[in-house]
């Protein structure tokens, strides 16, 4: 019986979906527990998929949607590289690059495993490390100002790096001594592969159990069912175009503010999203990849129509991204892309402000921070002269609703990292953190409030300290909806020798003296609905709790300020 004419078995469909779902969280268990740096065992910016022997994707763990670009051009270009017939039971294969192996940016390495099954591959397991450091002009690895990728670090085309389990010493050396961190980075790829061991053995486990067949007949019913259920959200939207522009500060290096343009509308049952007005290929590092940008929308069509839907292969059958060549969203080799993930923010930022115009009104949502600001310290350790990289990726204000204010102090959209808590900070870096703590004013007013920013300060305790930064959204803030105000942006300054200095959101390796304190507080939330329409109560508890001042409460809610004055909350 063909797959067309077979019945689909929905229980067993779902049985088989929730069980690649638990196979990938007992692999992001162990990821996280047995890995070395403070960026995936405290901060989790990793991510684990399994894939059919077609690489198609069948579940990806909850973690980090960005990774899903990386995931499916990890796994795409192996098959694309390597036969079927020479891969071998134990084999893991590694890669980086966003143009030789479908990466996104270069920290980001990715290990592929073939999975076997009575001598044949039925499926791959797949996982992404952020590694802290892999080489470039600056530590981290990511600089903004970089004008091609071969400033950004270590590249890596589909490689064997293991064979029978085991690592290649000598591919493991090249690649650890091409960053600053050495040690750290073998051991995470050493846990990377057996990870994937783990992963193989869970699925070849559930193929063997449910029998081949049966699963492979799973798989097209997931695919299926995924498709032509995204298919009739799809359909049901108005037939409407609707277009909406966001604005990165500058091209990485100083320059004039950058466009990105979404337009959408759908034919059917096929939603299209093309990226046309958009602006060029930038000179700086906020290039977004192929993979990247089909990362970014797959994750703002299922956040906006299904959120419950499985991220896997069967989403993409019912979109079509669209893009201008050369331009930000579709670089020419060898155009740097390190910080690709704030332009990914911005290309969800304009993509859900396209939906406005087909959502009803109680779904939309004003714009949150839309930016992953990054702030990274290095140097040498004085207490054992080795050398660190502090890296994190720090949150902001979401977007208020028709029904609540907007989330304080998150990620959004398409980055899911954890902060670093501020004892591990003080432990293994020669840093004092000052202040951690929401910023006060931050979210726009409204009948529901913009979440808050963070604000982050930290004292340098060693001279010559290496700061870089990427951050946007200093210039322009997140834009409320239905007549609510928009968030505070973004702000950098230092503070030396009681002289306190205004920086851009950009900054690549500044040397700092001990003492110097840097600041950094991230930009807010829209909010949602006039401001003379929020309810006493909140504004009263707003006060309350510190997070809106008085000043700024009486030039946004003017009468309510009198209302709340009066309540006792």
């Amino acid at each position: 019986m063909s797959d067309a004419a077979r019945p689909a078995d929905s229980v067993g469909m779902e049985v088989f979906s929730n069980r690649l779902l638990s196979i990938t969280e007992v692999m992001a268990i162990h990821m996280m527990k047995s890995s070395f740096s403070a960026q995936i065992k405290e901060r989790r910016d990793f991510s684990v998929g399994i894939f059919d022997a077609e690489g198609r994707l069948l579940a990806q763990g909850t973690h980090i949607p960005l990774h899903l670009g990386s995931l499916l051009g990890a796994v795409e270009t192996t098959l694309a590289r390597v036969a079927l017939s020479e891969m071998r039971d134990g084999d893991s294969f590694i890669c980086n690059d966003p143009y030789l192996a479908g990466g996104t940016h270069l920290p980001d390495i990715a290990i592929v495993t073939p999975v076997f099954h009575a001598g044949a591959i039925v499926a791959f397991v797949a996982n992404i490390g952020h590694h802290t450091d892999v080489g470039g002009v600056v530590p981290g690895s990511i600089a903004a100002g970089a004008k091609s990728i071969f400033e950004e670090g270590i590249r890596l085309p589909v490689v064997r790096i293991a064979q029978d389990w085991e690592v290649d010493p000598n591919l493991l050396a090249v690649i650890a001594a091409n960053s600053r961190l050495q040690d750290e980075r073998a051991l995470d790829l050493r846990v990377q592969v057996t990870v994937n061991r783990l992963g193989c053995e869970q699925t070849r486990a559930l193929f063997e159990r449910m029998g081949v067949a049966n699963a492979q007949a799973a798989v097209q019913d997931l695919l299926a069912y995924t498709t032509h259920r995204l298919i009739r959200h799809v359909a049901a939207l108005p037939r409407d175009r609707c277009t909406f522009e966001s604005w990165l500060d500058d091209d990485g290096i100083g320059g004039a503010p950058v466009k990105i343009v979404a337009t959408v509308w759908h034919d059917g049952g096929v939603l299209n999203v093309d990226f046309a007005g958009t602006d060029g290929q930038v000179a700086g590092a906020m290039n977004v990849s192929e993979n990247a940008l089909r990362a970014s929308v797959y994750y703002c069509v299922k956040a906006l129509l299904d959120p419950d839907l499985m991220p896997n292969s069967g989403l993409f059958d019912a979109v079509r991204v669209m893009v201008p060549p050369r331009s930000v969203v579709s670089p020419h080799f060898p155009a740097a892309c390190g910080a690709r993930s704030i332009t990914c923010q911005k290309v969800a930022r304009a993509v859900f402000g396209a939906f406005r115009g087909l959502l009803p009104a109680e779904h939309v949502i004003a714009s949150s921070n839309d930016v992953l600001p990054v702030i990274s310290l290095s140097g040498s350790h004085p207490d054992s002269g080795a050398y660190y990289v502090y890296a994190e990726a720090v949150g902001g204000g979401a977007g208020a609703t028709g029904h609540h204010d907007g989330m304080d102090a998150v990620q959004v959209h398409v980055t899911n990292s954890l902060n670093l808590p501020s004892e591990v900070l003080e432990i293994e870096f020669p840093l004092l953190v000052e202040e951690y703590g929401l910023a006060v004013d931050s979210g726009g007013s409204g009948r529901h409030r913009g979440g808050l920013g963070i604000v982050r300060q930290l004292r340098i305790l060693c001279d010559d300290t290496v700061l870089s930064v990427r951050s946007d959204s200093h210039k322009f803030g997140a834009d409320g909806v239905h007549g609510g105000g928009m968030g505070a942006g973004g702000a950098l300054t230092l503070h030396e020798n009681g002289n306190i200095r205004t920086m851009p959101s950009k900054v690549d390796a500044m040397a700092l003296s001990a003492g110097t304190v840097v600041r950094f507080a991230t930009p807010g939330g829209g909010g949602f609905g006039p401001s003379h329409t929020r309810a006493a109560a909140a504004l009263a508890r707003d006060l309350k709790n510190g997070v809106v001042t008085r000043e700024a409460a009486a030039k946004d809610y003017g009468d309510v300020l009198k209302v709340a004055d009066d309540m006792d909350v």
